[in-house]
């Protein structure tokens, strides 16, 4: 038999959740049936050491600069991909939103099929648009795709209420779960965790969209309510400084701690108590995933996919409205019941069992074999 060639194309391989989640699914993929080979458009991100030898890598520039939207903009999806993507495959994925969408769309060979994988929900088409010339060509570039996947029930329903395609389904992230509860039997340094504090951990990219300003207002207010909580962030990003600016005004140093970005960060998760998400929006969070694996209650603010993750009544974790109010009720409740604290963690151990490294990469694999009509 011979070889499927399968390109993923990405911006980087940052720190991001769908980054990681990319590097989790190439390198697990069956390497005797599938001829995989991952390209970036910029040649960056602290994922790429953790990509397997095995994974083929091509990158389109060194690194992002000033202005490449608009730069992009300027030639036709089609010309694009004759510009980065010369060999022929079987399947190309754009595996993010926008730029590399725009540049996969361009395929003009009738013997590669193309696949769009979305991740987080746009509510607006003026917000899908934005690295697009115009609406119109957002629209005519997504529906040209053979296949769309979304990593939740959530995200299809918005990309559907806004652009409807025939061939859509929903195929949940990757998670290495075992190399995490591994990863997360490492000691940590000493002195970072203390016994009778209430540890919350938050982990993500650095930026205003995952709400971390929203999480360290409400850490005060726990505080001044006399509850002995301590804040843990792990990661790195543009708004940090801008976060530890916050910290300073609320006078809150002595129990926030900015851990900055860790090869391994589930360690750290491991030793908290409670995993907070406070996001604006996001696909199938792969940090809360992560702490359910890890066995960390999880309190969030209703995002994409944690009804699926979580339950619709609460079953596995605490979700509240996306409001900064209901997500201080939320936590609280955690914070000052230790028996569903722990209730709470029990839960999210059982629920952690079902994420399975090989069930969801037999079921990308299945969806690849389909739609060549293996």
């Amino acid at each position: 038999m011979l070889m499927i060639k399968i390109l993923f194309v990405i911006p980087n391989l940052g720190q991001g959740g769908a980054e990681k989640v990319l590097v989790n699914l190439v390198n697990n993929m069956n390497s005797e049936m599938f001829d995989v080979t991952l390209m970036t458009l910029y040649d960056e991100g602290e994922n790429k050491e953790f990509l397997s030898k095995k994974i083929k890598y091509k990158t389109c520039f060194k690194s992002s600069f000033k202005g490449v939207a608009h730069v992009l903009k300027i030639f036709s999806p089609k010309i694009l991909y004759s510009k980065f993507i010369k060999d022929h495959y079987d399947i190309v994925v754009s595996y993010l939103e926008g730029q590399t969408a725009r540049i996969v769309s361009g395929c003009q060979d009738t013997n590669t099929k193309t696949i769009s994988w979305i991740h987080v929900e746009q509510h607006t088409k003026k917000q899908m648009a934005r690295v697009f010339r115009n609406i119109k060509e957002m629209e005519k570039c997504y529906k040209s795709f053979d296949y769309t996947v979304c990593v939740s029930e959530f995200v299809k329903k918005d990309f559907s209420s806004m652009i409807p395609v025939e061939n859509i389904s929903v195929l949940y992230n990757t998670i290495e779960s075992n190399k995490i509860r591994e990863l997360a039997e490492e000691k940590i340094e000493k002195n970072i965790f203390a016994e009778e504090e209430i540890k919350i951990c938050g982990i993500g990219t650095l930026k205003k969209s995952k709400g971390f300003d929203r999480l360290l207002r409400i850490h005060k207010r726990l505080r001044k309510d006399a509850y002995p909580v301590h804040t843990y962030i792990l990661g790195k990003g543009p708004e940090l400084k801008n976060l530890k600016k916050i910290v300073k005004e609320l006078q809150i140093e002595e129990s926030v701690t900015f851990l900055g970005y860790k090869k391994n960060p589930y360690k750290y998760l491991k030793n908290s108590d409670i995993f907070a998400c406070t996001s604006f929006a996001e696909g199938f969070s792969t940090a809360a995933t992560e702490a359910l694996i890890l066995g960390r209650a999880v309190c969030t603010v209703e995002v994409s996919g944690m009804q699926e993750m979580l339950g619709k009544n609460n079953e596995y974790g605490i979700i509240t409205e996306n409001e900064e109010e209901e997500f201080y009720k939320g936590l609280k409740l955690l914070v000052k019941n230790k028996e569903k604290l722990q209730y709470y963690k029990k839960q999210a151990t059982i629920r952690g069992k079902q994420f399975n490294t090989e069930n969801t990469v037999n079921k990308v694999e299945e969806l690849f074999l389909e739609i060549l009509g293996e």
